[in-house]
């Protein structure tokens, strides 16, 4: 052959592991070791021991392996068999063992899914502590991963078709004479509509032959409207109170808007997904949280309860976006002694002063406007505030003020001398208190880490390790692959440690520096924005578009 020659085979060929990465995997065995997780999958082995069959892997080299290649490869299942067979350093792991993606699979759902939670918390411990990282300052965020679920395969929730049907029904239930017991409103039970069902049953055997027509229709119709309504209730039932989607391929999966659609590149198009939470400490993920919900809104708290679990104390601050900043999620991180540096919905516009929060609470519990004026609690016998833990306060002086075209953008009428203003006292103390420690120095360096250490690590995942989407279904397994990717990010950074490399340092807020101040809100600029036209949306034009489109064809 002229190019590709085959080379002479050899009697005993030598191929050995680079003495660097052999040493490294040494040590991340010997940590392995240290953190006892092999008592974990001891105990499990025993729990789910079977007779018969092959003689099993070896399940503390399988575990070893599965981590190392959700930290260094993709983590399939296919390409772990893969590198089994193809790489010395899963070789040199797996002791030239060669399991098959089936039984990497196995062990997946059978050792770490039971175990995800304790299985991160000893080997997470381990690496921290290896590392000595620190957990006072906790940086939290969030994204939407798409699920391994079909394209167009979601299911809405079917409230509305439910109330539909059970109208007819109770319609129908009138005309037959059998509405007795039956609720007025709401939605009926598929088991009053059975029962109701042989009720007119018997009725019908009882009933002359003559008349017995009229009646088997009605029965054959309200026997369609009870397999429709076990139809609806299943689907109501899969749902769960807390979500209105789910997908017929993944039923954990939810209905959710991405930020990036590589079918329409827009983030227009509903997709199905998971909303998945992180907390990260000093460059290493310390917490995470993975749930069906479409806001972060409920988030903090579940993944900080699981950051006490992970490692038996709170963290001391606590940094997060402006997603999180609600009542709820502020008296949480009082309660528990946390500093709060998570900003709330209004905190760009009070930097920028481009949109400014309309009033300010005083310690005598009073409120004052942009221009000044006091306003103080009144009562209104005939208004009802939309927050049951909200009063009204009152603010007088408005025709003259500078700031009232902007006060009043909402208002219908903006001819009156006053502005009534509805506020929740103890959400205002609480987000006073957090808007300070935010303009402080500490404020300034933990929002400027925010940025690099949580979203950095959401950015590593997703475009380092080419982690967009899950690759298992079902809610407990999508939460363990989560755990294992993020131990996997970690263990990468161990590794770097373990090449004698420095890790990542993160800016510190330099001694000279002030603290921060909000800019000074213009009265004119605020004024001339209040009174220009709303500025159409992207929605609004296409839909205007496409009516004029219909109109000329």
């Amino acid at each position: 052959m002229r190019y590709f020659n085959i080379g002479q085979v050899q009697l005993f060929p030598s191929y050995s592991i680079n003495v660097e990465e052999q040493e490294k995997i040494d040590r991340f065995f010997e940590l392995l070791e240290k953190s006892g997780v092999g008592e974990i999958l001891e105990k499990q082995r025993i729990s789910s021991r079977r007779t018969g069959g092959r003689p099993a892997y070896n399940r503390y080299q399988l575990f070893a392996m599965i981590l190392y290649g959700f930290a260094f490869s993709s983590g399939t299942a296919r390409d772990l068999e893969s590198l089994c067979k193809n790489d010395l350093r899963y070789i040199y792991i797996m002791k030239e063992e060669q399991p098959s993606y089936r039984t990497i699979i196995n062990f997946f759902n059978d050792y770490i899914v039971p175990n995800e939670e304790i299985i991160f918390k000893l080997v997470n411990k381990a690496i921290l502590e290896e590392c000595g990282v620190q957990l006072e300052d906790v940086y939290l965020d969030g994204t939407k991963i798409e699920a391994d679920a079909n394209k167009y395969k979601f299911v809405w929730k079917p409230t509305t078709f439910h109330n539909r049907l059970s109208d007819k029904i109770r319609n129908l239930l009138e005309i037959i004479g059998l509405q007795n017991s039956l609720p007025k409103t709401g939605i009926i039970d598929s088991k009053i509509v059975a029962e109701k069902l042989i009720e007119f049953s018997e009725m019908i055997e009882r009933t002359d032959e003559s008349k017995r027509k009229t009646l088997i229709k009605q029965f054959d119709q309200l026997t369609e409207y009870l397999e429709k309504s076990l139809e609806y209730e299943e689907k109501e039932r899969i749902c769960g109170p807390d979500r209105n989607s789910y997908y017929k391929t993944d039923h954990d999966a939810t209905a959710m808007t991405l930020k990036s659609d590589y079918y329409s590149g827009l983030g227009s198009n509903m997709r199905a997904a998971y909303n998945t939470q992180a907390a990260v400490a000093n460059g290493f993920v310390v917490s995470y949280h993975v749930s069906q919900s479409r806001t972060d809104y409920h988030e903090l708290i579940p993944t900080i309860e699981r950051f006490y679990f992970f490692n038996e104390c709170y963290p001391k601050n606590l940094c997060a976006d402006s997603g999180y900043g609600i009542l709820e999620n502020y008296e949480y991180l009082k309660e528990k002694n946390i500093v709060s540096y998570v900003k709330y919905s209004s905190w760009q516009g009070n930097v920028s002063g481009k949109n400014p929060d309309r009033y300010r609470l005083q310690d005598d519990n009073s409120i004052v406007c942009l221009n000044g004026h006091i306003g103080y609690q009144v009562d209104l016998p005939d208004r009802h505030p939309k927050n049951a833990r909200s009063v009204f306060y009152k603010i007088t002086g408005c025709l003259k003020c500078a700031f009232s075209a902007y006060c009043k953008r909402w208002q219908k009428n903006k001819s009156e001398n006053f502005k009534i203003f509805e506020v929740c006292i103890p959400f205002l103390i609480l987000k006073q208190e957090t808007e300070r420690n935010l303009l402080s120095v500490k404020g300034i360096e933990m929002r400027v880490n925010r940025s690099s250490q949580v979203e950095g690590s959401f950015g590593v995942l997703k475009q380092n390790m080419r982690y967009v989407r899950f690759r298992r279904t079902t809610l407990p397994k999508v939460t363990a692959e989560y755990m294992l990717t993020f131990l996997g990010y970690n263990i990468r950074k161990l590794f770097r440690h373990y090449s004698g490399k420095s890790l990542p340092e993160y800016w510190t807020a330099p001694k000279d520096i002030q603290p921060e101040s909000f800019k000074k809100p213009s009265a004119k600029k605020l004024s001339k924005k209040a009174s220009k036209k709303k500025q159409k949306t992207g929605n609004q034009i296409a839909k205007e578009s496409y009516k004029n489109k219909k109109k000329k064809g």
